[in-house]
């Protein structure tokens, strides 16, 4: 099957370290999803603006992630990407730039993501004017939405369709849409869209501070989510980096079977993390996955898997051999 290649090099060349974690976190993805389960991704960091829905979007497509949660920036960014990529621009001497390179790059309303700079008019501004029409006709309404529902509403609008400069294929939040898929964003406050709606909440534009629904009713969506699931589909965790989106959401099991005390609870039913955090000085980024069956999150027998490297470097490998590729 020429289609293999990438799967036939990775099993051929990754032997040792690093690369043998990823292989065999992909060969237990696949047994794990031909087993009937589902897997749940988790993404942290710039992944968005890092153009992961270039692997991510056919792995919604094709039925191998079953759930997101995200932060507020991957959220927006795949959007950003989608509607003003040619206006990005990117800076492969990043680590070269002086305080006043940056200055100027301020001066030209370029945002900058570690070599990638995304573009404030074209990108940031157009969106909000989207979502803003959303958020104020949703306030003078009365109705509540999640940040990711108003994505979807825009999106299926076909609002931005004019806009697009990228094939909305290699978009995963477009992919995502079409399928309906669950996503959940904690802490989405922090991101620039939260920022740009903390604003039109203070000059009023926005009445109701809750037009948006956050944190805490994700929650409540996630354990409902998680307790319809688990007990026909045996769930995995696949968590790209560290930080909110892989925290809040691996927390549904414990809160499930401590705080409300159902008995037969389900944990995670595999977990893998891409991170290159340390491991070491208490961060939850640079936890190995052991520590996690002390929190009743894993247990003993889960398949557990942690590569330390980069993620936009691990991600679309795994994905092409979950694929098939």
């Amino acid at each position: 099957n020429p289609m293999a290649e990438i799967t036939r090099f990775v099993h051929h060349h990754f032997r040792h370290f690093n690369s043998a974690a990823l292989v065999d976190a992909a060969d237990a993805y696949v047994r794990h999803l031909d087993g009937g389960g589902y897997m749940f991704v988790t993404l942290a960091g710039a992944m968005s603006t890092g153009e992961l829905g270039l692997s991510l979007a056919e792995m919604i497509r094709q039925g191998k992630v079953h759930g997101i949660c995200c932060t507020g920036a991957n959220l927006e960014e795949d959007v950003f990407n989608l509607v003003a990529h040619d206006h990005y621009v990117r800076i492969p001497g990043y680590r070269h730039l002086t305080a006043a390179d940056e200055e100027a790059l301020l001066a030209r309303h370029l945002n900058r993501v570690t070599d990638t700079c995304i573009p404030e008019e074209e990108a940031i501004r157009r969106i909000e004017r989207a979502v803003l029409d959303e958020w104020t006709r949703a306030d003078g309404q009365g109705e509540r939405y999640f940040p990711h529902e108003f994505f979807y509403r825009i999106l299926k609008s076909g609002a931005l369709k004019k806009y697009y400069q990228i094939d909305p294929k290699d978009s995963w939040l477009v992919a995502a849409c079409e399928k309906n898929l669950p996503i959940f964003v904690p802490g989405w406050e922090d991101s620039t869209l939260g920022n740009i709606y903390s604003s039109h909440v203070i000059t009023g534009d926005v009445k109701n501070v809750h037009t948006v629904r956050t944190g805490i009713e994700y929650m409540v969506e996630l354990a409902a989510w998680y307790q319809a699931n688990c007990r026909q589909h045996s769930i995995g965790f696949f968590q790209i980096g560290g930080g909110i989106a892989g925290d809040f959401p691996i927390c549904v099991v414990p809160m499930l079977e401590q705080d409300l005390q159902i008995r037969d609870i389900p944990r995670w039913g595999y977990f893998c993390q891409i991170s290159d955090s340390t491991t070491s000085y208490g961060s939850y980024s640079g936890a190995v996955p052991n520590e996690k069956i002390t929190w009743g999150k894993l247990s003993a027998d889960t398949p557990k898997f942690i590569i330390e490297s980069d993620a936009t470097i691990v991600a679309p490998l795994i994905f092409a051999c979950v694929l098939g590729q």
